[in-house]
């Protein structure tokens, strides 16, 4: 299944001043299936080391000397790691902290040893107090579910992606395609982008199994915040967890969890499954100027699911929907703005943290919101989510006049238009969005 991120790891692996990559991103989001895929196709020797399969890797991180480690590792496995030759790869890392903490000193005495380290709910690890993350010696890459435009090629339809990802062939598409289109992206507000998913889509078209796998996902989830919950208590974890899917879209409030848990016990929690990616807040900010990031009102938020298919085996849509003849059924508002969260993240520079804002103006006869502010260039895109193909658009036009914006964006079902300040995008075209450097 072929990934994005994979040129990424090819550039990181030809920079001579690299440093250990840390591979960030939710469980079963496929890290470990891009890595190996890269270890085995880029390089002559590949060393993995799974912490949470094989338990016994953790003593080789006794010492944090470079050729100690690099002795150990030639013992228990077998194989040993040659700088510039051999892909080091510790799976599962959050089970062994020495060896995220190792990872400084490689880059200070051993830069020319390429290492890759990911890990499932790794933000348990790096909360521990008796933790020292390697600042400034460690590349971040944050890796998230496929993309709509991975979709599209994980179903073969590579040359469907590319031609939608030129905004000139947008303003033309035929009816056809468009058509076609529309039926992907049911197929993916079902499934999602979870590897695992798509995978067992593609080997057997059945969505009932499909949705099993979902299920599998979630409940995997459940069980890591047994295993790996220390300070936060589990009922917090999956107290957040589980109200999450229902709220996507609202503004949260935590009495709307559990009224019976203490606000700060249950912002602890959502904190944590933020970090380890599997819940996104969306903060409000007050747009007024860049950064985004300087207006943002903590107290203020929305919350996304870590991915469009499992809010909806989270919140107990199945197949009888995906064969509805009017897709819109899957188009309510609060799945449109997960998929439109969701597509913006996956098409965030990847090196850096990930952000997503909202604005909303609350007051006497003049309420407005808009699901999201994006940052492009050096300037503050306003974009309103439609569930439908139409829609009045109050909020975008008040924003656009109070902000002098050069224009606004409405995503929905409808075709790629450009009228006055408002581009109409497609949903199924917002990588094509991304890519564009003026609007046209």
């Amino acid at each position: 299944m072929k990934r994005d991120i994979y040129a990424l790891l090819q550039e990181w692996k030809n920079d001579n001043t690299r440093r250990p990559l840390l591979l960030r991103g939710a469980r079963q989001v496929g890290k470990t299936y891009i890595v190996n895929e890269f270890g085995q196709n880029e390089f002559d020797s590949f060393i993995t080391l799974n912490f949470e399969k094989n338990p016994e890797y953790k003593d080789i991180f006794q010492s944090l000397v470079p050729e100690d480690i690099i002795e150990r590792i030639a013992l228990f496995t077998g194989m040993r790691a040659t700088p510039g030759r051999t892909l080091l790869f510790l799976d599962e890392v959050q089970d062994c902290a020495a060896a995220i903490m190792a990872l400084r000193y490689f880059y200070e005495e051993k830069q020319g040893l390429h290492i890759i380290a990911a890990g499932s709910l790794l933000e348990f690890t790096i909360r521990s107090e008796d933790f020292r993350m390697p600042v400034g010696r460690v590349q971040y890459i944050y890796l998230f579910p496929l993309s709509f435009s991975e979709f599209l090629e994980a179903m073969g339809e590579t040359a469907l992606r590319d031609h939608i990802s030129n905004s000139a062939h947008l303003k033309l598409i035929p009816d056809a395609l468009h058509q076609k289109l529309n039926d992907y992206l049911k197929k993916y507000f079902l499934l999602g982008g979870m590897p695992a998913v798509v995978n067992q889509y593609i080997t057997n078209h059945d969505i009932i199994s499909c949705q099993r796998v979902q299920r599998l996902i979630i409940d995997t989830y459940l069980d890591d915040f047994g295993k790996y919950a220390r300070k936060i208590k589990h009922r917090y974890l999956t107290k957040i967890f589980n109200a999450v899917p229902t709220m996507v879209g609202k503004k949260f409030k935590y009495s709307h969890v559990d009224n019976t848990i203490k606000s700060r016990e249950l912002k602890e929690a959502l904190e944590l499954l933020e970090m380890a990616g599997v819940v996104r807040k969306i903060k409000k900010t007050s747009g007024a100027g860049l950064p985004l990031e300087a207006g943002v009102k903590e107290q203020h938020f929305k919350v996304l699911f870590m991915d469009v298919g499992l809010l909806h085996a989270a919140n107990g849509i199945y197949s009888d929907t995906a064969q509805a003849k009017d897709f819109t059924t899957l188009f309510h508002g609060a799945v449109a703005e997960q998929f439109v969260g969701q597509e913006l993240l996956a098409y965030q520079n990847p090196y850096s943290k990930p952000s997503l804002y909202y604005w909303a103006r609350e007051a006497k006869n003049s309420s407005a919101e808009l699901d999201y502010l994006l940052q492009k260039n050096t300037l503050i895109i306003p974009i309103e989510v439609k569930s439908g193909a139409v829609g009045r658009l109050k909020s975008l036009f008040m924003f656009i006049d109070k902000y002098k914006s050069n224009y606004g964006l409405k995503i929905s079902q409808a075709r790629y238009l450009k009228k006055g300040k408002v581009l109409c995008l497609p949903l199924y075209a917002i990588e094509s969005f991304s890519k564009q450097q003026k609007l046209s």
